[in-house]
């Protein structure tokens, strides 16, 4: 909250209204044994301009580093239009639409922004949104086991080339449900499931395979191939997918002969800032089939007595706020204010905006991976199609190698040792369109000189 206008006097009239002696009685249902007595290292209250100067001093500290950084979170370009509107008070404000009559904008926001990811998407039916990609495809795993009422196993193929913190996230919260996840192996030359290692689940009963596209490394799968395996084998697929790669790669909705059955995603890249890390917001669609196995909430537009148009929710008794016993899932409210955001950078940039961006982060990958490819002690991990990320293979400590980088004022990427140890020293890079061949330059002479550091 920018600003608290409640006076002491407004506060002391708050108090002998309710029959209150202070604050402080307002939590005396909470044991004296469980309170904090002090915040050490907290310094005393500052005024509104120290305050204010602090914060400043601090955010000089952080610098403006030149970011390479990719693997779930992307630094896009954001028109300034897309926050100027949602911030307005009549998004930024606006709680839940329970009410119909009372929040029709709110609704034909939603609508427009399910219209608008079931396009993407290539699904016909979209939810109003999840907290982020990785609680997404642990939705998008539960949903799965309720939907494929033929499959006993509580059994996913999960491969290692999605990304890690999905994977992590996914066992925290379907894996502690009974849900089982089987690892499936990648192709040390190109950084893609391993097929071999699919079929050795033929025959089985397994619930659904989930595919990331492009994957956590920024390989292309054959999605189409693995789509039309997994459903011979009776299997759903789950599609994680980067919404801006959709603007120039096949849709979920097309991939194989009938398509993916549930997709998922992180909406970060679709006018959302980095934020260090959050707020973000996921988003799923699926088919018309599946629709009450997916959780969150569905806006349908509908007509009134007298034929005028209007919006309202559907399919209410999912929610955990009107049967929370038989709720689909716990997520009861959504990430609405980035899910506005989202729709107005849909709606600005448009198919061909999107496209473009798309097109110019492929443009700029490329552009540094080749580059990169050239540095004596470095090359690129997988061959292969890719969108706008890539693995560089270091012949030193990626760790102490992004130190040098850092201290030159530049992310320099993702060390793997922690999740992909059987690689060596690798990092994954990423560039998008806020990259200047400028940038492109500065980063490779630095890399350069940290190698020769290091």
């Amino acid at each position: 909250m920018a600003f608290i206008p409640h006076t002491a006097a407004d506060v002391q009239h708050m108090l002998q209204t309710i029959g209150a002696e202070s604050i402080d009685a307002l939590f005396d249902e909470i044991p004296q044994s469980l309170r904090i007595q002090g915040l050490e290292g907290i310094p005393p209250g500052l005024s509104e301009m120290e305050i204010g100067r602090l914060m400043s001093e601090r955010a000089r500290l952080d610098g403006r580093p030149l970011s390479f950084l990719g693997a779930g979170a992307y630094e896009h370009h954001i028109p300034a239009a897309v926050w100027a509107i949602t911030t307005r008070g009549e998004f930024y404000s606006a709680y839940t639409p329970y009410q119909a009559e009372a929040s029709q904008g709110t609704l034909q926001l939603i609508h427009e922004y399910q219209t608008m990811i079931t396009s993407l998407t290539g699904l016909e039916v979209s939810n109003a949104s999840l907290y982020d990609g990785g609680s997404a495809v642990a939705e998008a795993a539960l949903m799965a086991v309720r939907a494929h009422r033929k499959s006993r196993s509580l059994r996913l193929l999960i491969p290692s080339t999605v990304n890690p913190s999905y994977r992590r996230v996914v066992q925290s919260t379907a894996g502690n449900q009974g849900v089982q996840f089987d690892t499936v192996p990648y192709l040390r030359e190109s950084g893609c499931i391993d097929p071999a290692a699919l079929e050795a689940y033929s025959g089985q009963d397994i619930t659904a395979l989930v595919i990331q596209q492009p994957n956590f490394f920024g390989q292309l799968e054959d999605v189409d191939r693995l789509t039309d395996w997994a459903h011979a084998q009776g299997m759903l697929v789950i599609a994680v997918v980067n919404p801006t790669s959709l603007a120039v790669l096949k849709p979920p909705g097309e991939w194989g002969t009938r398509g993916a059955d549930i997709c998922v995603g992180e909406g970060q890249p679709l006018g959302v800032p980095l934020s260090s890390g959050g707020p973000y917001f996921g988003f799923m669609t699926t088919r018309m089939e599946y629709v009450r196995s997916m959780p969150g909430r569905i806006v349908g537009r509908t007509v009134d007595l007298e034929g005028r148009p209007g919006y309202t929710l559907t399919l209410q008794a999912r929610e955990q706020h009107i049967r929370r016993g038989k709720a689909t899932s716990n997520i009861c409210t959504n990430q609405g204010l980035l899910m506005t955001a989202a729709t107005i950078y849909m709606t600005l940039v448009g198919p061909a905006g999107l496209a473009r961006v798309a097109e110019s982060c492929m443009a700029r990958t490329a552009e540094l991976v080749s580059t990169l490819g050239q540095i004596k002690g470095v090359r690129v991990a997988f061959a292969g199609s890719r969108f706008h990320e890539a693995v560089v293979l270091l012949d030193r400590p990626a760790a102490a190698v992004l130190r040098q980088l850092e201290a030159q004022g530049i992310l320099g990427g993702v060390d793997l040792a922690a999740d992909y140890p059987e690689l060596g020293p690798a990092v994954l890079v990423c560039a998008t369109e806020t990259k200047t061949a400028g940038d492109l330059d500065r980063y490779v002479g630095a890399l350069r000189h940290a190698l020769e550091a290091a």
